[in-house]
């Protein structure tokens, strides 16, 4: 009989996050990882002192953002203590219904496999999600592996469905969840019974007034998601 070995969720993230520091080649560091990070930190308040010098991509209504390009602005949807949801770069120059948004903490968080993962993000990126796409089939939140991304400060993806998405899913780790705060647990169950060390979440509407939690090792954001307009 074959022994399976199973390992709280909570060990296993902890874990994947000390592999992923010690692990990865110096290579994977090339590019700056920490854009998000600095945005939040840096360009969210234009009262500041010398924000203009100090912030590399101004908010969009700010005069310094006046002579620069859309995918070098910022775009704030909503923010609150804990959270802010922006504009992805990738809307500029797109037609007006296309989305694509970012929900982050402000808290430093690197992303799935962070043991300090809010649960929150989920309820108020849904939120951000409902007043941006219309149709609630359409809806999509995704986060991608820790190997599947180039960012090291969690965000959620606020996107639509491609429309074969959900057809797909039946191919991959996936489970029904009543409340948006069972996500991190039931994305982490998931990948532990697939064996997924590494591994990314997609929550989309299930139909039936729930959410649908789905896992991959691939990146959710361009499996199961539309993230450019062209």
């Amino acid at each position: 009989m074959k022994t399976v070995l199973r390992f709280p969720c909570r060990l296993l993230t902890v874990s994947l996050w000390l592999l992923l520091l010690v692990a990865l080649p110096g290579s994977a560091f090339a590019g700056n990882r920490e854009v998000l990070w600095t945005i939040l930190n840096t360009c969210l308040d234009p009262r500041v002192a010398d924000y203009c010098n100090s912030c590399r991509a101004p908010l969009d209504f700010t005069p310094c953002a006046a002579a620069k390009a859309c995918r070098d602005t910022t775009q704030v949807w909503v923010e609150t203590a804990e959270f802010v949801a922006l504009r992805d770069r990738k809307m500029c120059d797109c037609p007006e219904e296309f989305v694509h948004g970012l929900v982050l903490p402000r808290a430093k968080v690197t992303g799935v496999e962070d043991p300090k993962r809010p649960g929150g993000i989920w309820k108020f990126a849904w939120a951000i999600a409902q007043g941006r796409i219309p149709v609630d089939a359409e809806r999509a939140l995704a986060v991608n592996p820790a190997g599947n991304r180039d960012q090291d400060q969690l965000h959620v993806h606020v996107v639509r469905l491609q429309k074969d998405a959900r057809q797909r899913f039946a191919k991959v780790p996936s489970c029904r969840v009543r409340d948006l705060d069972e996500v991190w647990g039931t994305a982490c169950r998931l990948a532990q019974g697939a064996g997924y060390a590494d591994y990314g979440v997609l929550v989309a509407s299930d139909g039936e007034g729930g959410y649908l939690v789905v896992v991959d090792r691939a990146s959710t954001e361009k499996t199961y998601t539309v993230p450019r307009c062209r």
